[in-house]
């Protein structure tokens, strides 16, 4: 009933309304309007309140609550089940254990920021205060655990797509998780699993986009390596974006599953920043160096390098002629 409310004063838009009126109009009590109304206001909403004319809505706040995200979600699937706190340790924690007491596919989990938010290989993720998308998705796939890896290429794919509709047209994707925007990293993806050799039992991606991270906001480690929407001078509303992302997200969850991989990972090379450079692969055990040729059928990259084709399925990739990584 709270977002019914809230959708009636957004569509409202300036003008007044009386308790009454939507009383009539929604079926429940004024009373319950007040209550809800007070709980709103609790949350960050600012209304405008007459004796005559009643109330109207002046201010949301910047969140990505569930009550903003319902206003402007299209999705049948991702977002129809959200997990929300201001903070989370990690959101792909915070997942993993929802995945484990049977949240439904389609789960996301966000928070304005993450105390302890994760990338690759146990690194850290800045995650700032309302200046990002920290968030991660709960699927449960059909198709076969051996195909689970390319769910993140799936993920680079649908972000480029988005992006690019909001504006921003020069990203692109290094290998195997990252998106880059004039050689600084925007965005994060970390894919976990839990599975058997013969079943999914669900994957959880965590994805972490930097929409106003400032310059000044970055630990000195990251200034010039990371980048943001407002780095680049693109202006976003945060749940516009996400919700954006989860349309395409969605859209290709749904071909993978219908019609395999094949189609997005051509679109994924398309998008690549990483093929046809020179690279630096570093492994748990070796490091070499060579031309990033293509990516196979299951998403490996394939280098090319004086021994012979290297065929990566994980590990540290970095473009050798880089001045920034």
């Amino acid at each position: 009933m709270r977002n019914k409310i809230l959708k009636y004063f957004r569509d409202a838009g300036k003008e007044f309304v009386s308790g009454q009126q939507i009383s009539d109009d929604l079926h429940v009590s004024r009373t319950a309007i007040w209550k809800h109304i007070k709980v709103l206001k609790e949350r960050g909403y600012i209304f405008e309140s007459s004796t005559r004319k009643g109330y109207r809505l002046i201010h949301a706040p910047n969140l990505l609550t569930e009550l903003e995200l319902n206003s402007v979600l299209t999705t049948e699937l991702l977002g129809r089940h959200i997990i929300y706190d201001e903070a989370m340790t990690s959101t792909n924690s915070v997942a993993k254990e929802a995945a484990r007491k049977g949240a439904p596919d389609g789960t996301i989990v966000v928070a304005e920021e993450q105390t302890g938010g994760r990338g690759r290989v146990q690194r850290g993720w800045f995650s700032p205060y309302g200046k990002g998308i920290w968030f991660s998705v709960i699927w449960r796939p059909t198709f076969a655990p051996q195909d689970a890896s390319k769910c993140t290429l799936l993920a680079a794919v649908a972000l480029i797509r988005a992006f690019r509709k909001m504006g921003l047209t020069e990203a692109g994707i290094k290998w195997p998780n990252d998106i880059l925007v004039h050689e600084r990293k925007l965005v994060g993806i970390l894919t976990e699993m839990d599975a058997t050799m013969e079943e999914i039992h669900y994957i959880v991606m965590g994805i972490g986009i930097n929409t106003d991270v400032a310059p000044v906001d970055l630990p000195e480690e990251l200034r010039g390596k990371a980048t943001s929407f407002m780095m680049e001078g693109v202006r976003v509303v945060r749940k516009e974006l996400l919700a954006a992302v989860l349309v395409e997200l969605e859209a290709l969850y749904a071909e993978a599953q219908r019609d395999g991989f094949a189609r997005i990972l051509d679109e994924w090379r398309a998008y690549s920043v990483t093929l046809g450079r020179e690279v630096n692969v570093i492994m748990p055990n070796e490091t070499y160096s060579g031309t990033a040729r293509d990516i196979d059928a299951d998403g490996c990259l394939l280098v090319d390098t004086p021994q012979g084709t290297q065929r990566v399925m994980a590990g540290d990739v970095s473009i050798r002629n880089r001045t920034r990584e």
